[in-house]
């Protein structure tokens, strides 16, 4: 069992992938609760809801053993819209790369192709919003670390 004190580069960028995703995702369901109307279906959305907060309350207490890390406030209402959206786009261009090797049908394929380099635009176009903004700072770790940490916080106390 590794007792170092801090992970590694590699996996603090993965648990950084998962705590992002799983925090706009969280907001997303709770916002979405309040419409739902099926029981069924609201059951669901509250399953999942309870499941994303456990998930980011066993993730966060790594986030301190990150290779740099510190905390402060936010401005989570932008980043969550963004992020929604940052998330949406990086999904799409992975579906569709999956997709793409499945293909056996070449006009099939040319056409994903084509598609899936707007998606990749689109995520570059996203991308630049959120790091001119601040909202994602990529090439400062400790700050991407710290706003990862608020933002799964603030999604986890939503109600």
């Amino acid at each position: 069992m590794n007792t170092t004190k801090t992970l590694a580069w590699h996996e603090t960028m993965e648990l950084h992938e998962l705590i992002a995703a799983q925090s706009v995702g969280l907001v997303k369901v709770k916002k979405s609760l309040k419409k739902i109307s099926d029981p069924q279906l609201k059951q669901l959305y509250i399953v999942s809801a309870k499941s994303m907060e456990q998930n980011l309350k066993e993730l966060l207490p790594f986030l301190p053993k990150a290779p740099a890390f510190q905390r402060e406030e936010e401005r989570a209402d932008l980043y969550f819209d963004a992020g929604d959206l940052l998330v949406l786009v990086k999904t799409t261009v992975r579906n569709y790369a999956i997709a793409i090797t499945e293909t056996a049908t070449p006009e099939l394929r040319r056409v994903l192709v084509k598609q899936i380099n707007t998606v990749i635009k689109l995520h570059e176009q996203v991308f630049y919003y959120m790091y001119q903004k601040g909202l994602y700072p990529a090439y400062n770790l400790a700050e991407l670390l710290k706003a990862d940490a608020m933002h799964a916080q603030k999604a986890i106390s939503m109600r």
